[in-house]
């Protein structure tokens, strides 16, 4: 009865901050209740901390099997994810530039659907950390890694509840592409016969700021010219969207513009902050399957 009358009081708050949620969504699983998003965003960290602790002393677990499974899984859901978007929004007859809640009806219902497993993507993408910490690659558990982690399940979990559809749809679409080229990587990786046609992986840094760069531009123009999409969540949408630039741009000049000196060089071997031509501070959002060999 305790945490019934908590969870109550809790999304009272939520509903009093935000204003009434979407009917259309109502009943669909971890939506109702803000608890559910909230505790297993507490376990994550709790298991980062007493990860680290209990890895401390013992020897990396390889995983290999299990990574192959776990990133071409997540390959196949985000292409999945990817397809539907198009297909529903295609449907819908979404408007590119800004794109209302209710006017595309059945469309609308099955954009909700497809951001629905978007949101709970991320709570499975936290076996990216645990995947770091079993295998003792604590460098690669970063404030850009699991921030990003963190905020985004928290994030969802708001969109799916009030702006299930609409304008919501762009940012997942980009990032579902993203996402299929990234963990297909990381899953072909792993097999060292597949390293040397890895041509491609220069060129995922440079597609994820893309990425945030064309988030931002299709939240403001929205702004710019409305078309009833909420303006506040616009305007959150697009500041969240600027901090995860301001981390990237920032993993990025400590990467590419500042070249090392001499010393520096001899004392950090390449892999500490280049692994596969990749920054840690970055691709920590990946899930640990930078080798400490160079890809053949």
């Amino acid at each position: 009865e305790t945490l019934k009358a908590f969870d109550r009081e809790v999304n009272a708050f939520v509903d009093y901050m935000f204003g009434p949620r979407d009917t259309r969504v109502r009943g669909w699983f971890l939506l109702d209740s803000y608890l559910p998003t909230f505790f297993l965003t507490g376990a994550y960290l709790l298991c980062i901390w007493l990860g680290n602790k209990f890895m401390k002393n013992r020897p990396p677990f390889s995983l290999r099997p299990h990574l192959i499974v776990y990133n071409l899984g997540i390959t196949l859901l985000s292409f999945y994810m990817l397809i539907e978007l198009i297909l529903a929004t295609w449907e819908g007859g979404y408007n590119l530039q800004c794109q209302n809640l209710h006017s595309a009806g059945e469309a609308d219902i099955r954009v909700a659907k497809v951001l629905w497993w978007y949101y709970f993507s991320k709570v499975i993408e936290f076996m990216d950390t645990i995947f770091f910490v079993l295998r003792k690659k604590s460098s690669q558990i970063t404030f850009l890694h699991v921030y990003h982690h963190a905020t985004m399940f928290n994030i969802w979990w708001c969109v799916l509840n009030w702006i299930p559809c609409g304008q919501s749809f762009f940012g997942p679409t980009l990032n579902s592409f993203i996402h299929v080229l990234m963990y297909s990587y990381y899953g072909l990786s792993v097999i060292p016969s597949m390293r040397k046609y890895l041509w491609w992986k220069k060129y995922l840094t440079q597609a994820q700021l893309i990425q945030f760069l064309l988030t931002i531009v299709h939240t403001l123009s929205a702004a710019v010219k409305p078309c009833g999409f909420p303006f506040g969540c616009l305007m959150f949408q697009s500041s969240y969207m600027a901090t995860l630039v301001i981390l990237f741009v920032n993993f990025y000049i400590k990467t590419y513009r500042k070249a090392p000196s001499r010393t520096a060089v001899k004392e950090t071997p390449a892999t500490t902050e280049i692994k596969n031509g990749f920054h840690k501070d970055y691709f920590a959002a990946a899930n640990g399957l930078q080798n400490n060999k160079k890809a053949q």
